[in-house]
């Protein structure tokens, strides 16, 4: 008898923010079945528990109905988005859809959230994840080490600003890889960052 493991299910980035169709609930329970265990996380994923041998299938029919699936547990989430209130253009749809894209699904030391704002209203609450990207006009800023948990809950830092939109996705992945590679052991991003220094990432991400 085979084995469970988990996956990561979540809408695409689009107008009107990160939202399931009725469609979609529909569908998800079709194909992982109406016994699959399915949890709510609060990052916009939904983790659902599909059987190994059965795990590509389910993530093929589930991209045919329009839904991403990445892997669950210690990775980088699927981006957490706004709701492009300013229009897609105006707001960064594109993007936003690059650099989840980009970031989605990669192994890290510890569960590493990326949040993105179209505009400095902020509505995805950049600056409380690990890695947060806010739009000003037409360049970007980037905030590190967002702490949202426990009792002492901090907002990340700015890193860089000004950004252009060609140097936002090398930037954010060259963070991540230096994380990955860095950190000592389980170690989170936040403190990951209070270590490494704000200025040692700045150079990274030049």
């Amino acid at each position: 008898m085979g084995g469970k493991v988990k996956i990561a299910i979540s809408p695409v980035i689009q107008l009107g923010g990160s939202v399931f169709t009725p469609n979609q609930l529909v569908q998800i329970g079709n194909i992982i079945g109406t016994d699959a265990k399915v949890e709510m996380t609060n990052f916009k994923q939904l983790y659902a528990e599909v059987p190994i041998e059965q795990k590509e299938a389910i993530k093929e029919e589930l991209e045919r109905n329009g839904l991403e699936v990445n892997p669950a547990g210690v990775v980088t989430k699927s981006l957490i988005a706004c709701n492009f209130c300013k229009g897609a253009e105006e707001a960064g749809l594109e993007t936003a859809k690059a650099l989840n894209k980009a970031i989605a699904g990669i192994e890290m030391p510890a569960p590493l959230k990326i949040g993105y704002a179209g505009c400095a209203l902020g509505t995805s609450e950049p600056l409380i994840k690990d890695i947060g990207v806010v739009k000003m006009r037409d360049k970007f800023n980037i905030y590190v080490g967002g702490e949202p948990k426990g009792l002492k809950t901090s907002f990340a830092k700015l890193l860089r600003s000004g950004i252009a939109e060609d140097q936002l996705v090398p930037a954010v992945t060259a963070i991540i890889d230096f994380y990955k590679e860095h950190a000592k052991g389980k170690e989170k991003f936040s403190k990951f960052v209070d270590r490494i220094s704000l200025e040692q990432l700045q150079r990274i991400a030049e």
